[in-house]
């Protein structure tokens, strides 16, 4: 009765968003589609989410990473690590090891697997053209207002170490934005073909609540429930999710700038 009590506290929006515990994953409130962010090269947060997918028991995972050609070649043991990478070349197109990955596949055996990537000549179209050339929906055919777009090219300048040229930023917005929306799709998908509940594995900015994949399903299926738990290194305060955790940075990662020869704008 209070897990369920709290769960619909937090969609009716009485309860506020919050900080968790790495624990409080294994009684996350249910939804049909929770998405689960994380910093690509953070092992730590990849553990947290195959500790929340183990509790959750999903019928279906949305990977960022997959491309859904990709998925076909999934082998049926999802134990071997080098194994799955080698048949679906992970590697090959610059993520992280996917020995972190693994064990989120391995806490899910039976999870039906989509994968939400995006063709490299799809992510050059949507910036030549705009997302709406790609992907049909989402709001994709309409401009973001002026201050939100110049938020966002502002993000995306610093999140590249200012090494780009600030006006292909705009193009650079549209493929955030066809990503989104790619996500977005397979979750609801995924949920109709697999009566959910959902996980999806992402990138904490496309789980943010307030402009990333969750306003994208909540606008285009505003019936389904969702909850997003974030994962960020080291802050403090508010964050954008309706739940996170804060983790230690990555030892070793060194300042991802530094072979641009910029760090400040």
């Amino acid at each position: 009765m209070i897990r369920a009590a709290l769960f619909l506290a937090l969609v009716a929006g009485q309860v506020s968003a919050r900080e968790i515990a790495p624990t409080q994953l294994d009684h996350l409130p249910p939804a049909d589609i929770i998405l689960l962010g994380e910093l690509h090269d953070n092992a730590a947060h990849h553990a947290n989410q195959a500790r929340a997918v183990a509790a959750i028991k999903p019928a279906a995972l949305v990977f960022e990473m997959l491309l859904p050609e990709q998925v076909k070649r999934l082998p049926a043991d999802l134990t071997d690590a080098a194994a799955i990478d080698a048949a679906i070349g992970w590697t090959a197109r610059g993520w992280p090891d996917f020995a972190m990955y693994q064990p989120i596949f391995a806490a899910a055996p039976r999870a039906r697997v989509y994968g939400a990537d995006v063709a490299d000549a799809d992510i050059r179209r949507a910036a030549r053209e705009g997302a709406a050339a790609v992907l049909d929906g989402f709001g994709l055919e309409r401009a973001l207002p002026p201050a939100a777009q110049k938020a966002r090219e502002t993000d995306l300048w610093a999140a590249h170490c200012f090494a780009m040229p600030k006006d292909a930023m705009g193009g650079m917005v549209q493929v955030q934005r066809l990503r989104d929306a790619s996500l977005a799709r397979a979750a609801i998908r995924a949920l109709r073909e697999t009566g959910g509940p959902v996980v999806v594995i992402a990138g904490a900015e496309h789980v943010r609540s307030d402009i990333g994949v969750p306003s994208l399903i909540a606008a285009e299926a505003p019936a389904l429930t969702l909850l997003s738990v974030g994962q960020v290194e080291g802050a403090a305060g508010d964050q954008p999710f309706d739940m996170w955790i804060v983790t230690d940075g990555v030892a070793d990662r060194g300042d991802p700038c530094e072979g641009f020869g910029s760090t400040t704008g």
